[in-house]
């Protein structure tokens, strides 16, 4: 474990556990909205502070607050001992302080380069910008970050994970003093969080403070130094890392014992409603494979977890089945009908939809509504000679929202200020509202908290008994053995096992990936309830 507060190691002119940025008292409101009541919160030097807390605690208003993305309602910044306001996030960044968000702030159209660089760039002599010099440190970056990207890449060509990846390089390009981490490793396989742990601890070393946030709860607790809980916007907890576990957090993130276990759910599938044979994909920019030759099934009323590491096609396969890309061989039926030819608003129709990997980007349109967003797929069963009949159109709304329980004050909210969880339950109901056959789901929980999840997953197995067929993408092990009827497993674009959940252990499944238990992975073999093992 590491080290109290109280212990003080020195690491050039910086304590190691010295505080040094403090908010006093914070409070923020949005209209009526109390989103942070009078936290009080340090941040120590050379150490590693988690913030937990379930979606809509507070956490990213805080933090946006932290580093200047934000002004507090009341409260006031201390950093190193001197009262502070962060007028914006370059303010921030010139005292040193720098955020990673959950979400990724890049711009598709420029390189990794100028991305890293975008704002701060390095100049010559005479002023020119430096593009040698910039190349140069984006690609030591790419080396201490163990990812083989070129400097040159478009991030537009890159996957999320290493999209994320440019996102932590870009903060550790800025030299920062204080660095806070959201949700950093969301999409991230578990080599990849391995390395970025590594460089947390050099960065710790060498006195940089760090926040992390992570709804990924066992990891975050094997990085942290200390751990503070938020709940509806206050403080409720803070402790050294030795003093805290997996049922101490969920209980102070909840108020509850949050246990998530689908295991013993009925099992009552029916015919086979998704077939896939021999499936292959080529990338289509270098035409490398990266989907070979996959055949899978999936019933009525079956949920499929398909698991594997970042990089094993799973991505692909999925938005190849959704129409979204072509396909090279193989066929693709669709309760006996081959929809290999069809667009994706025509398997839409047909009964097959995706939930995409990115929600921002992919699964909600953020200038509209929630309403407007849940009834956007399914708008042709309301209109009426032509025209949309809003009263229909509301009611299967209503109807939606209460179905997906989505916690919104009504159908007008705008959907940006929606929970992650609650945007990822619009995106689900929308398809529901689709009267789908086959449901697919790419990383359905990434970045939700350990209730939501429990919530989606409550959700998915009641459609299943309805008869709903289910086929999701996980990177987490615990949702894989806790949250479905049967987990395939892909590894380097072929499946290469299959495994029942309830006979299966975690050490098993990953091996079968490719994966090895790490410090942040391992458990016994005997898998708890999803609520325990995030």
């Amino acid at each position: 474990m590491s080290a109290p507060a109280t212990e003080t190691v020195s690491a050039g002119s910086t304590e190691i556990g010295q505080v040094v940025l403090r908010a006093v008292g914070i409070s923020k409101t949005y209209g009526v909205t109390k989103a942070l009541k009078g936290v009080d919160f340090e941040v120590r030097a050379g150490q590693v502070t988690v913030l937990f807390g379930e979606n809509g605690a507070g956490k990213s208003t805080l933090m946006k607050i932290l580093s200047g993305v934000e002004q507090p309602t009341g409260g006031q910044l201390v950093l190193h001992d001197e009262p502070i306001t962060l007028e914006n996030t370059v303010d921030a960044v010139e005292r040193g302080v720098s955020i990673i968000h959950q979400e990724t702030n890049l711009c598709p159209n420029l390189n990794v380069r100028d991305n890293i660089f975008l704002g701060r760039e390095l100049r010559t002599r005479i002023g020119g910008i430096d593009y040698a010099g910039e190349t140069e440190v984006t690609s030591r970056l790419m080396r201490q970050l163990e990812e083989e990207i070129a400097p040159q890449t478009l991030v537009a060509d890159l996957r999320m994970g290493q999209q994320q990846i440019v996102e932590i390089a870009r903060a550790l390009a800025a030299e920062t003093r204080i660095l806070i981490m959201d949700e950093p490793t969301s999409a991230l396989s578990a080599s990849e969080v391995e390395v970025l742990f590594r460089v947390i601890r050099e960065l710790t070393a060498n006195g940089v403070a760090i926040v992390y946030i992570s709804h990924h709860l066992e990891e975050a607790i094997s990085i942290a130094d200390h751990a503070v809980v938020l709940r509806d916007g206050e403080l409720v907890a803070h402790e050294p890392a030795g003093g805290i576990d997996l049922p101490w957090v969920v209980h102070q993130m909840t108020g509850r014992q949050a246990e998530y276990d689908f295991r013993d759910e009925p099992r009552d599938s029916g015919e086979v409603a998704l077939s896939v044979r021999n499936l292959t994909v080529a990338d289509h920019a270098t035409g490398r494979v990266v989907v070979d030759g996959v055949s899978i099934d999936v019933r009525a009323g079956e949920i499929v977890c398909l698991y594997g590491l970042m990089g094993a096609g799973r991505t692909e396969l999925m938005e190849t089945l959704a129409g979204r890309d072509p396909m090279t061989a193989g066929e693709v039926l669709l309760n006996g009908e081959n929809i290999a030819g069809l667009s994706v608003g025509e398997r839409i129709s047909r009964g097959l939809g995706l939930v995409p990997e990115d929600r921002q980007r992919d699964g909600v349109v953020q200038l509209l509504s929630v309403g407007s967003n849940l009834s956007l797929a399914g708008l042709r069963s309301v209109v009426r000679k032509g025209l949309i009949s809003r009263v229909s159109e509301s009611g299967r709304i209503r109807r939606g929202m209460d179905e997906v329980t989505v916690k919104a004050a009504g159908p007008d909210t705008p959907i940006t200020s929606l929970s992650g969880g609650n945007q990822q339950k619009v995106v689900i109901g929308k398809l529901l509202m689709t009267d789908p056959t086959v449901l697919l789901l790419d990383e359905p929980t990434r970045g939700i908290d350990v209730g939501a999840k429990g919530e989606i997953f409550a959700l998915l197995f009641k459609e299943a008994q309805k008869g709903l067929g289910v086929l999701y993408v996980t990177s987490e092990i615990g949702e894989a053995m806790t949250a479905s009827h049967r987990i395939v497993v892909m590894h380097k674009g072929r499946i290469v096992r299959e495994f029942d959940p309830r006979t299966s252990t975690r050490a098993e499944v990953m091996a079968a990936s490719g994966e090895s238990a790490s410090p942040t992975t391992s458990t016994p073999t005997t898998d708890q309830a999803i609520g325990g093992t995030q």
